[in-house]
Order: structure tokens, then sequence, then C-alpha cells
């Protein structure tokens, strides 16, 4: 399941600033692949801070993490300099994912516990040279 979608970002910032930052392509219209990396990679960002806590892929996602996502998304679309607005929701998403990832914070259901087995590694028994065994 998708932390966030296409349909989250036109929400939260509109169709236009969504066309301008990817119509290379086809002007006037937004580029979904474009989209779809730019969430992919802050899915990765996301999943990179909570795969610690949480069993991955979250079974449901908090509202509160597919705006940070969004906010991530949006930043990577802009290919020159970040609006100082942009920069800093970022910048925000970066600070509440690190407090996530600390556990200083959750995101307001029961963390999951992720597989927490040692690993051990087994071999036969010593050979000893030259004794005759």
């Amino acid at each position: 399941m998708p932390y966030a979608t296409l349909a989250n970002l036109i929400e939260r910032f509109g169709e236009l600033e969504l066309t301008q930052l990817t119509d290379a392509a086809s002007p006037g219209l937004i580029d979904e692949a474009v989209v779809a990396r730019a969430l992919a990679d802050a899915e990765a960002v996301v999943d990179g801070h909570l795969g610690g806590r949480y069993t991955l892929p979250l079974a449901t996602v908090p509202p509160v993490l597919v705006g940070a996502v969004c906010d991530l998304a949006r930043a990577r679309l802009y290919k020159d300099a970040l609006p100082e607005v942009v920069a800093k929701r970022a910048d925000e998403a970066m600070k509440y994912l690190t407090l996530l990832g600390q556990g200083k914070i959750t995101l307001g259901m029961a963390p999951e516990p992720v597989s927490t087995r040692d690993a051990r590694i087994v071999s036969g028994a010593r050979r000893r040279e030259g004794i005759g065994l």
C-alpha cells in the first residue's frame, strides 16, 4: 500500500504546481511517471526511518505520514533551488521521521515488533591436521 498518491499531492499542492514541475515530456500535463518516482523516493526515506520499529509495509497509513511523504516528494520534484516554504516543509518532515525512528514519538499506533532473532553461525566439529582425527 503506497503511503501517498498523486491525488494526495494534487489535494495539498494543486494541479498547476505539479504540472509545472513535471510537464517536460508532455507540456500542460502532469507526468505521472515523474511523480511516481518522487513518491517512491520519499517512501524509501520513510521506510528507512520506520524499518527498525514497524513491520513494513504498514497495514494502515496514518494521515500524518501521508503529509510527510507528500512534503518530501514535492521537494524532490524541484530540479533547482527549492522555494523556502518547500524546503522548510521537507526539513520538518525529516525531523519528524528522525524522531519516529528514534522512538521519541509514535505514529499513534502500537509499534509492530520487527523480528529480533539473533543470527547464529553453526559449523561442524573442528578438525585438527596432523593428529589423526
